[in-house]
């Protein structure tokens, strides 16, 4: 069977992906043994496709992403002091794309697929291990209070939600 590049669905199913909470597509693909107070590191596959995106939302880690098949993807960031940053996963160096980049521990970031007609198939590597205890869901009204100068991305990219329980 010859697997067009731009077939999302293929993805969803060949790799057995589910709804994530933030929005997109997932499966965990790894979850370390190695316990320190908890796994040491998980990583998942991630796909994002056509007008879904993943809500901005924090983690107390670092998330290392990298970036395996499809359409570029735009991860917003906005870091505690306010600064917006923006990084584009894809395979086009030439054009400012980067397979691999981190976003910091503390940062709301949230990501969308650059030509929302498209897909994009990343990875996330968490560590320590990610759990949803270390998981804050952005609450609109909120961060734009705080950062009123990104209001257009922040509204653009939440869903209005009330959010998760935070230890953040």
């Amino acid at each position: 069977m010859t697997v067009k590049n731009n077939d999302a669905k293929h993805w969803i199913e060949k790799l057995q992906l589910r709804p994530h909470p933030k929005g997109g597509y997932f499966r965990q693909t790894y979850r370390s043994d190695v316990m320190i107070a908890r796994e040491a590191s998980t990583a998942i596959y991630f796909l994002l496709e056509g007008e879904n995106f993943s809500a901005f939302h924090r983690l107390r880690s670092d998330e290392l992403w990298h970036f395996y098949a499809g359409s570029p993807l735009v991860v917003e960031v906005i870091d505690p002091p306010g600064l917006r940053s923006t990084i584009l996963l894809g395979n086009g160096a030439g054009a400012g794309q980067v397979f691999q980049a981190v976003v910091g521990a503390g940062c709301w970031f949230a990501s969308h697929v650059a030509d929302w007609k498209g897909w994009a198939l990343v990875g996330c590597t968490v560590a320590p291990g990610f759990d949803f205890g270390d998981f804050e869901m952005a609450k609109r009204a909120e961060l734009v209070n705080t950062y009123p100068q990104h209001r257009e991305i922040i509204v653009k990219l939440t869903r209005g939600l009330s959010g998760f329980a935070s230890v953040v």
